[in-house]
């Protein structure tokens, strides 16, 4: 069965960090590119973060860019964010989520969450 299980969530002062992990099994990780999003309430889904299936390429939201960073480890099947200078505005359940990079472009399978909470 494919899984992903996100952890490193909590509860963090303003200007605090924390690293959200991502394991993966089920899948040939190495052709997935990668992604972030977040779920606050009262809000869409939002998307933070990609990483190309190499790990070349990223991309941020501009809303985390010079904040977050994103990796990943092919070698452990597992996708990184670093989260750093954290803001209360952060605090939402961070989901990571794979896209198989065929002709459609989609995210097919998602993670279960884990809670951000940011204190000010």
């Amino acid at each position: 069965q494919v899984q992903l299980v996100e952890s490193g969530g909590g509860l963090v002062q303003a200007g605090g960090s924390l690293r959200l992990s991502c394991a993966v099994s089920g899948l040939t990780f190495s052709v997935y590119t990668m992604g972030w999003f977040r779920l606050a309430p009262g809000k869409d889904r939002e998307f933070v973060a990609r990483i190309s299936r190499g790990g070349s390429i990223t991309d941020y939201a501009d809303s985390v860019k010079g904040r977050f960073t994103i990796s990943r480890d092919n070698t452990k099947n597992t996708v990184y964010l670093q989260m750093n200078s954290l803001k209360p505005e952060d605090t939402a359940i961070y989901y990571c989520a794979a896209d198989p990079n065929t002709a459609t472009p989609a995210y097919r399978y998602w993670g279960q969450g884990t809670q951000v909470t940011v204190s000010s």
